[in-house]
């Protein structure tokens, strides 16, 4: 089985509302926030006061991939806005273990990000302490991006190292997937799709878009 999540970069946030209503009835798992500071990556998106917001208006779990710098600093205030998931980058968490017992301790899910240019031999000292390994399949930043084909070759060996060490642990992939790209990732062995503009800029509609991308991934 393969996971949907509908990535809210891409929705038309004057009626947010009722694209959640929309997404979830769909079948979409859960809804996922790209949260950039400026700094991180070049763009400044969502922010605490949206997870609240959103968690009023859906049942759907809430993730939210902090590409931001120092996110053990928000790691508190993201789980009582609502995240049930929080995503960090390896390439920015100098103290990695202690950011995931922290994510543990406050019982959300804890989740570690890498680059399309980072090796995934840099989640050796961790993948049996994590509960989502995200693969990004563009370069952090904006939406609508290119898919960066080389990547799938990484996904794979990640698919190994979780089949090995932490059969448990999802395999996320983020970036340009939409139903062309969405069946090569899965065979590569991805098991949750985060799609924005896939998703939300379906010509009918983000339902259709949910639908569509989960029809093409199983």
């Amino acid at each position: 089985m393969t996971y949907v999540a509908p990535s809210i970069l891409a929705a038309d946030f004057l009626h947010l509302g009722d694209e959640l209503v929309a997404v979830e009835g769909a079948g979409a798992d859960r809804i996922h926030f790209d949260v950039m500071d400026g700094r991180f990556v070049p763009n400044i998106s969502l922010g605490i006061p949206l997870v609240e917001a959103v968690q009023r208006g859906t049942s759907l779990p809430l993730e939210a991939h902090l590409m931001i710098e120092e996110p053990e600093r928000y790691v508190e205030a993201f789980v009582k806005a609502g995240a049930d998931t929080l995503i960090v980058h390896q390439e920015n968490s100098p103290h990695l273990h202690r950011t995931v017992q922290l994510m543990h301790g406050l019982g959300i899910k804890a989740g570690v990000a890498i680059n399309p240019a980072t090796p995934e031999t840099t989640l050796d000292a961790i993948v049996e302490d994590i509960d989502l390994v995200l693969v990004m399949t563009v370069n952090p930043g904006f939406g609508g991006q290119a898919f960066i084909p080389r990547v799938l070759r990484k996904i794979k060996r990640v698919r190994q190292l979780l089949d090995d060490r932490n059969p448990r642990c999802e395999l996320e992939v983020d970036g340009g997937i939409d139903p062309e790209t969405a069946p090569d990732v899965v065979q590569a062995g991805a098991t949750v799709l985060v799609a924005g503009t896939a998703v939300f800029g379906d010509p009918g509609g983000p339902a259709a878009g949910v639908r569509n991308l989960a029809g093409a991934a199983n």
